[in-house]
């Protein structure tokens, strides 16, 4: 697709564009389908290019309704960011804080009763809330950081609908809330591929190996079944390319500048997923097959051009 091509699918989809075009924004044009309804009401999917994370949010907060299509004032919400890695945010192994600060202030603006962050880390967990700036942040912005360390924490639930995954630990805040908004980190990742919005969800159970042993991307997909988020918003400022989930040095890293947000897990990891597989094209976003699984079990849709999806450029 050539540049004015490229300007005549954004504006054909209803996005705000600019003059100045850019590699990144030509991979999100090859990847994301220009709907025919994309001008009529709100967006099922957002996705959003060329800002920094809370401008982007904003944007994409506007196209997909506002907060107040997901949560009500007196809710108690806890926000799912990715803090599993000692890693600080410039080497994007985990959330970027400064997503976290913006959607606690819409959440509270919203007049949510309690706002809990919170997940279950892979490396040590005081290095990782620490060294992620994602402890501070939350603090500062008057949120509650809960810890997800000790076995106490979790509460053992059924999962009726999953094929692989029958019960699991979840830890006890997403069990108690109101509402829960999944805010994963895009990534690459050594046994699943992509870590995105339904693998993150590995970060609310106990044990994690228990996914490994029975089927990696079935226990993803079972997992995403017990009390779905209300709300994916996908942070793709930064992303590990290679060498995921953590990366092992700042050379894996692109700056990407992208976010992804809608109420359907599947659509956007679908989204999220072409998007990657387009800067680590070793991957085919054929297998990363976690999506179609959440698809099989009724999770959300894979057909992009299905639904309204509206593309922004800041």
């Amino acid at each position: 697709m050539d540049r004015r091509e490229f300007l005549k699918t954004l504006a054909a989809a209803g996005a705000l564009v600019t003059v100045k075009s850019s590699g990144m924004m030509d991979v999100m044009a090859s990847t994301m389908p220009a709907t025919a309804t994309a001008s009529e009401g709100n967006a099922d999917l957002a996705a959003i290019m060329n800002g920094e994370p809370a401008a982007m949010l904003q944007a994409a907060m506007k196209e997909l309704g506002g907060i107040g299509r997901f949560i009500n004032k007196g809710d108690k919400i806890v926000i799912k960011p990715n803090i599993g890695w000692d890693r600080t945010p410039e080497l994007a192994g985990n959330t970027n804080p400064d997503l976290l600060v913006a959607l606690i202030k819409m959440c509270q603006d919203a007049g949510a009763a309690e706002i809990k962050v919170f997940d279950h880390t892979c490396d040590n967990w005081t290095r990782c809330y620490d060294h992620s700036g994602i402890e501070a942040a939350v603090k500062k912005a008057g949120a509650t950081m809960v810890y997800a360390h000790e076995r106490s924490s979790y509460q053992q639930v059924d999962i009726p609908k999953g094929k692989a995954l029958k019960s699991a630990e979840v830890h006890k805040a997403i069990v108690e809330c109101d509402k829960w908004i999944n805010v994963p980190v895009l990534k690459n990742h050594g046994g699943a591929l992509m870590t995105c919005a339904m693998k993150n969800h590995m970060g609310i159970v106990w044990d994690r190996r228990a996914f490994h042993s029975r089927g990696l991307h079935q226990c993803i997909a079972d997992i995403c079944t017990y009390k779905p988020a209300v709300l994916h918003i996908v942070d793709a400022y930064r992303t590990v390319a290679t060498n995921g989930p953590q990366g092992r040095s700042a050379s894996d890293v692109v700056l990407t500048k992208a976010l992804f947000a809608s109420a359907d897990i599947v659509a956007v990891d679908t989204a999220a997923g072409k998007f990657f597989t387009q800067i680590n094209k070793n991957i085919s976003f054929d297998d990363i097959e976690h999506i179609p699984d959440g698809q099989q079990l009724g999770l959300g849709t894979m057909d992009l051009e299905s639904i309204n999806v509206k593309r922004v450029r800041l």
